[in-house]
């Protein structure tokens, strides 16, 4: 069957390639991806895939049948861009001003698609059901709780999933035992003080100085009071404040992420910064307010299912061109609230070029060496084909 499968893959690949471009020049921002979405059903429903459309607000589920085993496998791709003005001259290069996909969704879209048609091409060989999702809103981190709630996991009894790594060169996958993301949160603290001269600082209560002191100290109690084994990382990303350059300021907003990979740590974090914001506040006078919203999960890689896709993987491509990442990535991924309803596991695709500097992901230059899309197609195909004989 992977002979099969291969022999599909490479058959399709220059239409696929033509679809990872099509999606590529026209990207569509976090739930806006009307066109995007358009497209995909259509493509599907040319599978003879039955399709649903606006799942999740801007998502597509298309449900392929297959044999009588009656557990339904999900596979997850994403589908949204990024504000970011693209840098790359490629021919297919984005054509909406200050939008591109820099984060390799549309080889994720793409893949998708391509394993909706070699798995409908295997016809009665397909010994179950299989779910596409095609989730939008991912880089905001929400599609997937729309998916979730416009019931896309119901009766899913295993997910896949996949992200592009330019560190990875195009033709091998990385895969990662446990956790292989980190839980992404949000944080807001407000802090009040009296404004006054700017000459007289001892007559006011300078609410900026004083965030200076809290952003200062959440950084250094992270070295002193958290346990160095276990990854955390927080960034206050926005700052304001202040009315004029003579005038102390009186109220200060600070913004920012928290990533976490340990649960203990990941449940303490609220209650930990809310105490050094007071106890800062109280010294020097002043009012604040912690405002600690819940993000996402750590996605966490189930091992049986993990173990599957590196079988697959190593039959397919063979073992040098798998590779076990040791280290998990600070980066968030919603995927993880997919895995709160089924277990699941996530792969990296190599995308990298072997001949050219390779751009991070979210730079305005990111490029991909498309012949990683027939690797992303055979590698989950492949896994989703065994997971009825392996998962038994």
């Amino acid at each position: 069957m992977l002979t099969r499968i291969k022999d599909l893959a490479q058959g399709l690949a220059p239409r696929l390639i033509e679809i990872r471009r099509h999606i590529h020049a026209h990207p569509e921002l976090s739930g806006q991806e009307y066109q995007t979405a358009a497209y995909v059903a259509g493509v599907l429903s040319s599978c003879g895939i039955v399709v649903q459309e606006a799942i999740g607000k801007t998502g597509v589920i298309g449900e392929l049948v297959g044999g009588t085993d009656d557990r339904l496998v999900a596979v997850r791709t994403d589908m949204d861009a990024l504000p970011i003005t693209e840098l790359t001259h490629l021919e297919f290069a984005s054509r909406k001003v200050g939008i591109m996909h820099a984060c390799g969704h549309d080889v994720h879209t793409t893949i998708g698609l391509g394993m909706a048609m070699v798995l409908s091409g295997l016809g009665e060989q397909l010994p179950g059901n299989v779910r596409f999702l095609f989730q939008p809103a991912e880089e905001i981190a929400q599609g997937a709780s729309w998916m979730v709630q416009d019931g896309a996991m119901n009766d899913v009894s295993a997910i896949f999933g996949l992200h592009v790594f330019p560190t990875i060169p195009a033709g091998s996958v990385g895969i990662r035992y446990g956790a292989l993301t980190a839980a992404a949160d949000d944080l807001e603290i407000f802090i009040t003080g009296e404004s006054g001269h700017g000459a007289r600082p001892h007559e006011a209560i300078d609410a900026i100085w004083i965030a200076a002191q809290v952003i200062t100290t959440l950084q250094q109690a992270i070295s002193r009071t958290q346990n160095p084994l276990r990854p955390l990382v927080l960034t206050i990303g926005q700052i304001t404040g202040g009315r004029a350059p003579n005038v102390i300021a009186d109220q200060v907003r600070l913004a920012g992420t928290v990533r976490s990979l340990h649960p203990e740590t990941h449940a303490n974090l609220p209650e930990w910064i809310e105490k050094i914001v007071a106890n800062i506040c109280q010294t020097y006078g002043a009012h604040y307010e912690v405002n600690y919203r819940r993000g996402v999960p750590s996605v966490q890689n189930d091992l049986a299912l993990t173990q599957l896709l590196e079988e697959a993987a190593r039959e397919a491509w063979g073992s040098d061109r798998v590779q076990i990442l040791p280290e998990p990535s600070m980066g968030a991924e919603d995927f993880a609230l997919y895995l709160e309803h089924a277990p699941g596991t996530m792969f990296r695709l190599g995308v990298g070029f072997k001949d050219k500097l390779n751009h991070p992901l979210h730079h305005p230059q990111f490029e991909v060496d498309e012949s990683a899309i027939v690797t992303g197609v055979v590698t989950l195909a492949y896994a989703v084909y065994r997971y009825w004989q392996y998962c038994g």
